[in-house]
């Protein structure tokens, strides 16, 4: 696996990550969406995951208090299966742990199996379910929660 680097998303970056989102996503954010969060949105942190140049993934959360809340994470299907999910996850554990964050959580689709097993695998676990979460197909939403401890390391 070649070396990934983590860097914070710039508008520069905007085409490339809306490119991710539209091809991960049935109800895909717009890019006046994007640029809220990145210029107006004080408590969001956005982060892009490049390789040989190239934005392959991304990751947004909401710092709230002493909690983060995912609001996205995609990484083009071609590089999807190879662990940069993870990586990037981890990415942003380890920054939140730095910034004295002591949990995060999100959503996910109740049908979505590889993201639950990865977010399982990162310490995540269920708390429950929002009914009719997802807009585009009335789809539930498990959420779960994660406990920000001494075992979260970047590999």
């Amino acid at each position: 696996m070649n070396k990934g680097i983590i860097r914070p998303m710039l508008l520069d970056d905007l085409e490339s990550i809306l490119e991710i989102e539209r091809v991960s996503f049935t109800t895909a954010w717009s890019s006046e969406a994007f640029k809220g969060e990145l210029k107006e949105n004080e408590y969001a942190r956005y982060l892009c995951l490049e390789v040989d140049g190239q934005v392959i993934g991304y990751m947004g959360l909401w710092f709230i208090l002493d909690e983060g809340h995912i609001t996205n994470i995609a990484i083009t299907p071609n590089h999807r299966g190879q662990h940069w999910g993870e990586f990037l996850m981890r990415s942003m554990m380890e920054q939140m742990k730095a910034l004295g964050m002591e949990r995060m959580t999100l959503e996910v689709r109740v049908s979505n199996s590889p993201a639950q097993a990865l977010y399982k695998r990162l310490g995540f676990v269920s708390a429950g379910v929002r009914r009719g979460y997802y807009a585009d197909t009335g789809e539930d939403a498990l959420i779960m929660w994660a406990e920000l401890g001494p075992e979260v390391k970047v590999t």
